[in-house]
Formats: structure tokens, C-alpha cells, sequence
């Protein structure tokens, strides 16, 4: 169970999310695949950008601020301590879900469709980042 102030949190930021989030939201919100997820959900001390119970995933979008400063090993920590309470989590870049969305979506739909203790630590699909396929 989440902390209250997690929960609150997590409420204020579903009314203040960035527009990669919105973008990504209003495809994940569809249901693609039959797939349910939740946006800024809260697990543990933590608020997630979206959460995939089905396949226990956590996606996570990624601005230019994750690449800044101490934040690295934040995420570090934090997709280590969702690994043990056995969440994988997705990073996308934000650039990419609002450069490519339906190939963003697509590689969310094959990252659930994985068995649910895939190792989250091998390498994302190669189009996560930008490379040519």
C-alpha cells in the first residue's frame, strides 16, 4: 500500500501531466491489446507515469532532467527497488513518444506480452533509442 502522501502525489500529478505523458496516455487509455493501464500510479513511496498490472510494468518517460545531476541513480535505485517487488520497468525517452508514438505503443504492447520475470535489464527495444533497425 501506498503512502497517503504518495496517493496525493499521485493525484496531483495526473492533473499536471507533461504533454509526452498526455500523448502517451491518450493511446494506453484506449486499451491496445486488451491491455489495462493505469497513469501516475502509486506504488510504495513512489508515483509511476503508467502501470501495467497484467504484465507487471511500470513505463516511465524520460525527460532530458533524468540525464541531469543525481538523477540516474535515483532511477537506478528506484527500478531496482521495483525489481524486487517484482515490476519491470520501460524507460522511453520523452523525445520518442512524441517523435513516434505508435512505435512507442508498439514496443509497450511486445514488452507485455514478455513473461511476467523476464529480466527488465536487458537491452529495450533497439527503437526506444532511435537507433536504425
Amino acid at each position: 500500500m501506498a503512502p497517503r502522501r504518495t496517493i496525493e502525489r499521485a493525484r496531483r500529478l495526473r492533473r499536471t501531466m507533461t504533454a509526452p505523458e498526455i500523448r502517451l496516455w491518450s493511446a494506453l487509455r484506449t486499451r491496445p491489446s486488451g491491455l489495462r493501464f493505469r497513469r501516475q500510479h502509486p506504488l510504495g513511496a513512489f508515483v509511476l507515469d503508467f502501470y501495467c498490472a497484467q504484465a507487471k510494468l511500470a513505463i516511465e518517460i524520460d525527460g532530458m532532467a533524468h540525464d541531469m545531476g543525481n538523477r540516474p541513480a535515483r532511477d537506478r535505485a528506484r527500478d531496482e527497488w521495483l525489481a524486487a517487488q517484482g515490476v519491470a520497468t520501460l524507460r522511453l525517452p520523452a523525445a520518442r513518444v512524441m517523435a513516434d508514438l505508435d512505435d512507442v505503443v508498439r514496443a509497450i504492447i511486445l514488452r507485455c506480452a514478455l513473461p511476467l520475470h523476464h529480466p527488465a535489464d536487458g537491452p529495450p527495444p533497439h527503437a526506444m533509442h532511435g537507433e536504425d533497425r
